[in-house]
């Protein structure tokens, strides 16, 4: 009995042993070649599914992590990063149609500061685009062009508007579309833009007036440019690959980039105490990458890598002369009462 005792320690024991040394080498074998914060990394982001799913495969092919993404709006990820303050679930956030919901966010206390070794050197600002944020709080990854999409059976190239005043030439009444300010970021832009360039009783007025040529006013900032490819309407307020995917699948769409315009950069940040930082800071560094540059584009997104060539007739250097200077702390003074104003003073 003596002996099948001791013999009974020993085996357990040694599976004890066993064990620990499993344990030990899966921790290895989890931190080999991943993002060093352990673990998959999630992705919040409101640009499109398929775009973000293939920026998340080409990381993980790349950097052998996996990449979870949760798509929605980007109010309600905004929302949501809010609630989930003190047990935050994402690491990175992607995407919002521009830098206005990022600049907010900084207030909201939901993000934190990271940037990219390869824009370390970038100005904050170039040629009146704002490329990063002056404390760190986020980098951008892309460039968008706010302009006029218009439907090329219906309207030529030479009769498309040029500026934000020829939208209401008469012979635009009932043929645009755009979207609601009230819901839409993108919309948004264009009113806080307009605004800061014409004072706001100049603006009010000019947006009632554009307002009345409308043939529609949707929620969603893509809604308007898919409206002019299906002859719904003949101009559209819109970003500009949203006309160049269209045009790329052979709708009869094209794209005006206005005199003088918002040109933003498209950002991406790191979410405060996430828990995987590691990872969610090598992710931000993968999207100035040229592998990831080279999605971004081929999506008809302009790169802003200049080692990757842009895949529609604009680009970075080409939008510079277009862009409008952007009071950033006048647009985190006004952006949320300029949204709530707007249901209040257009009819």
């Amino acid at each position: 009995m003596k002996g099948k005792k001791g013999q009974l320690v020993i085996g357990v024991l040694f599976i004890v042993l066993i064990s620990l040394l499993a344990a030990c080498a899966g921790d290895d074998a989890g931190g080999e070649g991943d993002s060093g914060g352990g673990g998959a990394i999630t992705l919040y982001s409101p640009e499109t599914p398929d775009l973000t799913n293939e920026l998340a495969a080409k990381f993980e092919e790349v950097h052998g992590t996996p990449v979870n993404v949760n798509y929605a709006g980007t109010n309600v990820l905004v929302n949501q990063m809010i609630a989930e303050q003190g047990n935050p679930q994402a690491d990175v956030w992607y995407g919002g149609g521009g830098i206005l919901p990022f600049e907010t966010a900084v207030d909201k206390d939901i993000i934190t500061q990271y940037i990219p070794e390869a824009a370390e050197d970038w100005e904050v600002t170039e040629n009146g685009i704002k490329m990063k944020h002056q404390d760190g709080y986020y980098v951008g990854t892309e460039i968008f062009v706010l302009g006029f999409a218009y439907n090329t059976e219906l309207v030529s190239e030479e009769e498309a508007p040029k500026t934000w005043e020829d939208l209401l030439d008469p012979k635009w009444e009932g043929k645009i579309q755009f979207p609601n300010p009230a819901a839409s970021g993108t919309s948004t832009l264009m009113v806080l833009s307009y605004m800061m360039q014409h004072g706001e009783e100049e603006g009010w007025e000019y947006f009632q007036k554009l307002t009345d040529y409308a043939n529609s006013i949707p929620d969603s900032g893509s809604s308007p440019t898919k409206g002019v490819a299906m002859g719904e309407a003949e101009i559209a307020i819109g970003f500009d690959f949203m006309a160049y995917e269209l045009k790329e699948n052979g709708e009869d769409v094209d794209f005006i980039v206005p005199e003088e315009t918002p040109v933003l950069v498209n950002p991406i940040t790191l979410v405060k105490d996430g828990p995987n930082p590691d990872g969610g800071k090598q992710f931000m560094d993968f999207m100035l990458s040229d592998e990831a540059q080279e999605i971004l584009a081929s999506w008809n997104h302009i790169p802003i890598n200049p080692d990757v060539e842009s895949q529609t007739p604009i680009s970075l250097e080409t939008v510079q002369e277009h862009a409008i200077d952007l009071d950033i702390d006048w647009v985190n003074e006004n952006y949320d009462r300029i949204r709530n104003d707007w249901n209040t003073n257009i009819e």
